[in-house]
């Protein structure tokens, strides 16, 4: 893989689509449950991040609101997956170009041969704004549904959208 984008180089792919973005920068956040003065300050959804791999080899990222319950033994049913297991850190830097702790949707920026399936919780495409790491877990990036989209659609990527609490597959964007 080329030099995976930094987040300068991430917010000026922002820019050039025209997504407006606002980040805040803090200590470093690698669990869900730490981020939670970060949020008190950020409006919207503040996400959950999995780096997932399964028994066939293709690489998931699913992207979730933080309380989201995920049920990794239901859910290939659901996506069409084989067994789910996490993506070792190897893989993660390999692939998406950042270390456990970092990943979020903004990472398939790094994705130049489109080897992640992504999943996007039904429940954060309600949220507005959305937040997410910066390739970085020291900064938290807000941007809206429209933006998230426009992000999406200029690295031509269609996502499932799951309904968590139901456990189904949603519309798609």
């Amino acid at each position: 893989m080329d030099s995976p984008a930094a987040p300068e180089a991430l917010f000026a792919f922002l820019d050039a689509q025209g997504v407006a973005h606002t980040t805040v920068e803090h200590e470093a956040v690698f669990r869900v449950e730490e981020g939670e003065a970060i949020k008190a300050a950020m409006p919207g959804g503040h996400t959950k991040n999995l780096f997932l791999k399964d028994g066939k080899g293709q690489i998931w990222l699913i992207c979730a609101l933080g309380e989201t319950q995920i049920d990794l033994k239901r859910l290939p049913a659901v996506i069409g997956s084989a067994r789910l297991s996490f993506g070792s850190a190897e893989l993660l830097h390999e692939v998406l170009g950042v270390w456990p702790g970092s990943v979020s949707v903004f990472c398939l920026i790094n994705d130049r041969d489109h080897r992640v399936r992504l999943v996007l919780d039904r429940d954060l495409l309600q949220a507005q704004p959305v937040n997410f790491h910066p390739l970085a877990n020291t900064a938290t990036t807000a941007i809206s549904q429209a933006g998230l989209k426009a992000f999406l659609r200029a690295l031509d990527i269609a996502p499932l959208i799951v309904d968590f609490a139901e456990l189904k597959l949603g519309p798609t964007l």
